[in-house]
C-alpha cells in the first residue's frame, strides 16, 4: 500500500512538473520581446526594398518597426522619388500616417559630412530620427536595418558619435571578400567610415551569382504570378503604382514590379536581397554568421586586418526556401505591426 502511495504522489509530481513546464514554455513564448529597429531603405532602387518594407509591416509579433527613413542612390530617382515609393508600401500596409517616414540623403557622405552640425543639411530629418531614437531609453536594443547606401548612419554616427553604443546597424551590401556590390558602391567612404566607428555592425552579403549570398534567394516573375495576386492588406483608396496603375494590395502591386523589372536569367528571376535582411532579424538559424575583425575596403579591393581588435559579423548561406514561404505565409495570415502616431 506504502510503494502504490508514492507511485501515486510520483506520477502527480511528474504530472504538475511537466504542466509547470508548459506553461513557463508558453509564457516565455509570449515574453519573447520584439525586434525594434529602424528600416532605412532606397525604396525605389528595384523591387527588394519593397519586399522587405511589407515583411516588416505584417510581422507585427515579430517586429517593432520605429520608422523608415530613406536615402538616394544611382537607380530610382532623387530622395522624393525613394520616399514617394516608401510612401506607396506604407499605405498598402495601412500604415502611412502610423509609421514615421522620413527623407534622409540624396547626395553623398563626404559631401555633407562637413555640413552636419549646421541647423540644416541634405538628410538632416532622417538623421535626426535616427539620433532620436537610438538616444531614447527603451528597455530594447535598438537595430538600424539599413538597405542601401550607408550615408544616413555614417551621418547619425558622425553627428552623434555617442549613438555608437547605442544601437546596432545590420546592413545588406557587399560581395565580401569580393569588391564590388550595388549598394556598397554608391558611397564606399560612408561604409568604411562606419566599419571604423564602435557601433556592432553585422554584413549580409550580396556575393552576385554565388549560392552563398542573398542573390541566391530568388524568385521567378512565374511564382510571383502565381502566387501573389491579391495578397496582403486591403486598402480602400487605391496607390497609383510608380509604374502607373491602380492597386488596392500589395501582392497584385509586386506583380507590376515583376513586369517592369530587367532580368538576366533563365527562367526570369530577381533576387529579394533587402528581405533576407530583414528575415534573419525574425529567424537568425536562417542564415549561417561568423565574427572576423573589421577589414577595410581601399581602392576597390578589400585588405584584411587580422590584428585589428574591432569585430564584426558577416551573413551567408541563407535558407532560401525557408525565407520564400516564411514571406508568403505571413502576407497570407498578416499581423501588423503596431502604429507609432496617430
Amino acid at each position: 500500500m506504502k510503494n502504490w502511495t508514492y507511485s501515486l504522489l510520483g506520477l502527480m509530481l511528474i504530472i504538475f512538473s511537466c504542466q509547470s513546464g508548459e506553461k513557463v514554455a508558453e509564457e516565455a513564448t509570449e515574453a519573447k520581446p520584439k525586434v525594434r529597429l529602424i528600416y532605412d531603405t532606397d525604396a525605389n532602387n528595384e523591387l527588394d526594398d519593397q519586399f522587405a518594407l511589407m515583411y516588416l509591416l505584417v510581422n507585427g509579433a515579430t517586429f517593432d518597426l520605429e520608422g523608415v527613413t530613406v536615402n538616394a542612390t544611382r537607380s530610382g530617382g532623387n530622395i522624393d522619388e525613394q520616399y514617394e515609393e516608401a510612401k506607396r508600401i506604407l499605405k498598402l500596409g495601412l500604415r502611412y500616417g502610423q509609421i514615421p517616414l522620413f527623407k534622409g540623403a540624396d547626395g553623398n557622405f563626404e559631401t555633407i559630412r562637413p555640413n552636419v552640425q549646421e541647423a540644416d543639411f541634405d538628410g538632416k530629418a532622417g538623421v535626426d530620427f535616427i539620433i532620436e531614437q537610438a538616444n531614447l531609453a527603451h528597455e530594447q536594443e535598438l537595430i538600424l536595418l539599413a538597405v542601401g547606401k550607408l550615408t544616413n548612419v555614417a551621418l547619425a554616427l558622425e553627428k552623434d558619435p555617442s549613438i555608437a553604443t547605442k544601437m546596432r546597424v545590420v546592413w545588406l551590401g557587399s560581395n565580401y571578400p569580393k569588391p564590388g556590390e550595388y549598394n556598397q558602391d554608391n558611397d564606399t567612404v560612408s561604409m568604411n567610415y562606419v566599419l571604423n566607428t564602435r557601433v556592432p555592425f553585422e554584413m549580409v552579403t550580396v556575393r552576385y551569382g554565388e549560392p552563398s549570398g542573398t542573390d541566391a534567394v530568388k524568385v521567378t516573375q512565374a511564382e510571383i504570378n502565381e502566387k501573389m495576386p491579391g495578397m496582403g492588406p486591403k486598402i480602400d483608396t487605391p496607390i497609383i503604382g510608380r509604374h502607373g496603375g491602380e492597386f488596392y494590395n500589395f501582392g497584385d502591386y509586386a506583380v507590376s514590379l515583376f513586369e517592369h523589372i530587367d532580368y538576366y536569367s533563365d527562367p526570369p528571376a530577381r533576387a529579394l536581397f533587402d528581405m533576407v535582411a530583414a528575415a534573419i532579424l525574425k529567424n537568425p538559424n536562417w542564415g549561417e554568421k561568423k565574427e572576423i575583425p573589421a577589414p577595410i575596403l581601399i581602392e576597390n579591393e578589400w585588405i584584411e586586418r587580422p590584428g585589428n581588435p574591432r569585430k564584426i559579423i558577416v551573413w551567408e548561406n541563407f535558407d532560401k526556401d525557408a525565407v520564400i514561404q516564411d514571406f508568403y505565409q505571413t502576407l497570407e495570415n498578416y499581423q501588423l505591426v503596431s502604429p507609432k502616431q496617430p
